[in-house]
């Protein structure tokens, strides 16, 4: 199949466009190489350096005539969407819609989105939660993952188009950037193994739900091959602190770094995780790696970079 994928050339993207070749399909990229590498791109996919809000990727539609979309593209940092909420709709929100608009005009057969389990529904009250949980996100980034996937409900409706929206929890691994804002595995690796300091928001009792990379992308994949449309949340059905995290990461990268906390950012939240009964009924999908050998599988990675 002729597949598109809008951040090909991030974390994420990258490994799913490399699971797609591996598979056979023929992979289209756009990625505006923000916070993505042009190195990470599998050499057999066809790239475009667009921004999703960009009108020229109405040409790689009528071009490439893509028959699936996974719309993996975003500003991801929640943080800076507090400091400038205004460019995190227009990159989120208006980019996604230019994704969505050309969709629609093209014939796209289904959408496949990422979306934020560990935004979207904020301070939940029941954990782990639900697709079925009111949601009620704390940043402007979830905010905006939010709004997506109700225009894609929309446009499903109106338009006849599938759709499906992973709301992943914390998604880590091999090749993760260490340096922005988001990705506390990443970013505790390397400075852990580079014997630098850490810095660790709050108490560091507030949890989240991480996922190994390739349990993301593992059901990324089914999404695209079974029926289902809808929420799915995509997690490993525990929360994990960040001391927690801390500590593991200290252990296995024989760090000496002590504890040393900052202020907690005011978009986070104490708890987070996610049920994930509802991936594994409709897609048959649960996750393969635990959070110990995900973290070695990483580490790994970091060591030898």
């Amino acid at each position: 199949m002729k597949i598109l994928v809008t951040g090909g050339a991030g974390f994420v993207g990258f490994h799913l466009v490399d699971r797609l070749i591996g598979e056979g399909q023929r992979v289209v990229v756009i990625d505006n190489l923000s916070t993505g590498k042009k190195e990470n791109l599998n050499p057999r996919s066809k790239f475009y350096k667009l921004d999703i809000r960009d009108p020229k990727i109405s040409k790689v539609f009528q071009t490439e005539k893509p028959e699936i979309v996974f719309h993996f593209a975003a500003h991801i940092e929640a943080r800076k969407s507090v400091e400038n909420p205004i460019s995190d709709a227009d990159i989120n929100i208006l980019g996604s819609l230019n994704i969505l608009e050309n969709c629609r005009k093209y014939g796209v057969k289904k959408i496949i989105f990422a979306s934020s389990g560990g935004e979207i529904y904020g301070n939940a009250k029941k954990i782990p939660t639900s697709e079925a949980y009111h949601p009620c996100p704390i940043s402007p980034y979830g905010v905006g993952k939010l709004a997506v996937e109700k225009y894609l409900d929309a446009y499903s409706r109106l338009f006849k188009i599938p759709y499906v929206a992973l709301r992943y929890g914390n998604i880590y691994g091999p090749r993760q950037n260490p340096y922005g804002e988001a990705g506390v595995v990443a970013i505790f690796t390397d400075k852990m193994l580079k014997n630098k300091q850490p810095l660790i928001h709050g108490s560091g009792k507030q949890t989240k739900d991480y996922v190994f990379v390739k349990d993301a992308i593992d059901a990324a994949i089914l999404s695209f091959k079974k029926d289902f449309r809808g929420i799915l949340n995509v997690g490993t059905g525990k929360e994990t602190s960040v001391l927690k995290i801390f500590y593991l990461i200290k252990k296995l990268t024989n760090s000496n770094v002590k504890e040393k906390h900052i202020l907690l950012p005011i978009c986070s939240f104490k708890r987070g995780c996610l049920s994930i009964s509802k991936a594994k009924k409709e897609l048959n999908w649960k996750p393969k790696y635990d959070l110990y050998r995900g973290l070695e599988k990483t580490i790994d990675w970091f060591r030898v970079r």
